[in-house]
């Protein structure tokens, strides 16, 4: 083209890609065929393929003939009551008492955005959001995004075997009244170290005489431990222990295997039903602004298992299959890391949970697996353990082994 007038975009600045999902795209164009993605957390069954659950099927097969009409803007009215009732519990004092305010959001990250929003409106832009170190990657960027200064702070760390306490501690004591702490309900990504119930609760402690605001991240409920309850212990003892105001971030991608369907919720806890309508008029008014109202399909389907006694107990059941694959192969990357005497601690693979965990490896050994033995993980070495399965997992522990040795 000819010269002429500046562009209007000239302004903007280059952004890089995506760390995981350009590492995907590069997996995905790598011909080997001994090639792993250790890289996107993704359940994939025990021969490495994505898996649409049982209880999922039976759901689409249920709900086959719905319309294609617009939702309200706040989502679907049975997918909203069933998912609230299903992480604070049916008998939730605040679920009878009406005490929370709820919409559906484009999975946990359009939860997340969402959330960040609503407490922007309610606390302003000087307020402070916590995250741990290290922390799901995108965390950072979503409430910048929003406008909020965001500190981290010392979660866990290649000398910490579990939850740095004292640095928790710390962070909560220092931190200003109505900052906004953001936790991981259960299976800490990318750590795979959850706080034990007995820590939850002296967190919990130092949440409410410090009133700073708890916004729960909950996107591996029921993936945890293949009980949904039992990963729920956070959420509801804050709520109904501790009688606080919380915000979750609820997602179905993981605990559903509903990945591109992007199914969320974003929930608020309040003191009253009053100011409960008034939080969801105004996630009713930032729905409508943002994307007016929210996909249908995968809605239904999460209803549809919620609703049905029968499909609800093969979700039950598909839950405990995905966990304990998940463990199993745990196990199997630690027990051959071990048996080829392989320098390091590895105990901490199978002591942590959920789909993730930290190796400990370098930068450059990182990179050494991911070109000469095509295993793709993150930088920071953070591995999907649902990426392994019983034709992968003693070819990792291997070359794992032969990278580390040089």
């Amino acid at each position: 083209m000819g010269s002429g007038p500046p562009s209007f975009f000239g302004g903007v600045t280059y952004t890089p890609p995506d760390a995981i999902f350009e590492l995907t795209k590069t997996y995905n164009a790598d011909p080997d065929i001994r090639k792993v993605n250790l890289g996107q957390g993704t359940y994939k069954d025990e021969n490495g393929n994505p898996w649409i659950l049982p209880a999922v099927q039976a759901a689409k097969e249920k709900i086959k003939e719905a319309n294609h009409e617009y939702l309200p803007i706040l989502g679907l009215g049975s997918f909203r009551t069933l998912a609230t009732e299903l992480v604070f519990g049916k008998a939730s004092s605040a679920v009878q008492e009406r005490r929370v305010a709820s919409c559906q959001a484009l999975s946990g990250t359009g939860a997340l955005h969402v959330a960040g929003k609503m407490l922007y409106k309610a606390l302003g832009r000087k307020t402070t959001v916590y995250i741990t170190k290290p922390s799901w990657s995108n965390h950072r960027q979503v409430f910048e995004s929003v406008g909020f200064p965001v500190q981290e702070f010392v979660y866990s760390s290649d000398s910490t075997n579990g939850v740095d306490m004292s640095s928790f501690l710390k962070t909560l004591k220092d931190a200003a009244p109505k900052s906004i702490l953001v936790l991981h309900a259960s299976a800490h990504n990318p750590t795979g170290w959850d706080p034990t119930p007995e820590q939850w609760k002296a967190i919990g402690v130092v949440v409410k005489e410090r009133q700073l605001f708890p916004l729960f991240d909950a996107a591996y409920l029921g993936m945890t431990s293949g009980d949904y309850d039992k990963d729920a212990f956070a959420i509801r003892y804050f709520v109904e222990e501790l009688s606080l105001e919380v915000g979750v971030c609820l997602s179905f991608a993981k605990s559903m295997g509903l990945y591109g369907e992007r199914v969320g919720l974003c929930a608020f806890v309040s003191q009253t039903s009053t100011a409960t309508e008034a939080v969801e008029s105004a996630l009713a008014q930032l729905i409508r602004v943002e994307i007016s109202n929210p996909p249908a399909f995968g809605a239904r389907i999460v209803a549809a298992v919620l609703a049905d006694e029968e499909i609800r107990a093969e979700w039950a059941r598909n839950l405990v299959t995905m966990s304990s694959r998940i463990a199993e192969m745990r196990w199997q990357l630690y027990e051959g890391l071990n048996q080829l005497g392989t320098p390091g601690d590895w105990k901490r693979i199978t002591e942590q949970k959920g789909m993730f965990c930290i190796l400990g490896l370098t930068p450059d050994q990182v990179l050494h697996l991911q070109k000469e033995h095509h295993i793709y993980m993150a930088e920071s070495s953070r591995v999907s353990i649902a990426g392994l399965n019983w034709s992968n997992v003693k070819y990792v522990a291997d070359c794992i082994d032969t990278t580390i040795r040089g």
